[in-house]
């Protein structure tokens, strides 16, 4: 099964992540990565396993590179019926109530539109001493069990 990585990123961040998460699945699942400012809504494939990498801009909105699959995911809304996906969430817990809401607000629309999240959903924080790049590859150290499954 294919992995394919998807993120959505206001500073780089979430290309970083996706970069590590992808290191760790280059043995065995091939994954593809792309901005979601570059992936359509169509091309999503449930014989593909989706990893989505998302942080979290402003007072707990989608970043910038993340808004053009969100609102495409909105107007076509796409039978997502069979596809699973994973959750890397990126957010700064000093914004309280907003803390990491990009990764929740993706993992929402896919589920409403009938993808099935499993595994940790991974929140990272900002404020924490761990860097996001480290902490992606050890989150990713569970994925192919996940996307074997299938």
């Amino acid at each position: 099964m294919a992995a394919v990585i998807l993120y959505g990123t206001e500073t780089g961040t979430g290309e970083l992540v996706a970069d590590a998460i992808a290191d760790v699945l280059a043995a065995d699942h091939d994954p593809s990565i792309y901005d979601m400012a570059e992936f359509a809504a169509e091309d999503l494939d449930p014989a593909d396993f989706l990893v989505v990498v998302c942080s979290t801009y402003g007072e707990g909105e989608l970043p910038s590179s993340a808004l053009p699959f969100a609102d495409e995911l909105d107007e076509e809304e796409p039978d997502l019926s069979g596809l699973r996906f994973a959750v890397f969430g990126l957010g700064d817990s000093v914004y309280g109530d907003t803390y990491n809401r990009g990764g929740e607000i993706m993992a929402g629309k896919l589920t409403a539109l009938g993808a099935v999240q499993v595994g940790e959903h991974f929140r990272h924080d900002a404020s924490s001493t761990v860097k996001p790049t480290k902490v992606a590859a050890e989150w990713a150290e569970s994925l192919p069990a996940l996307i074997d499954e299938a």
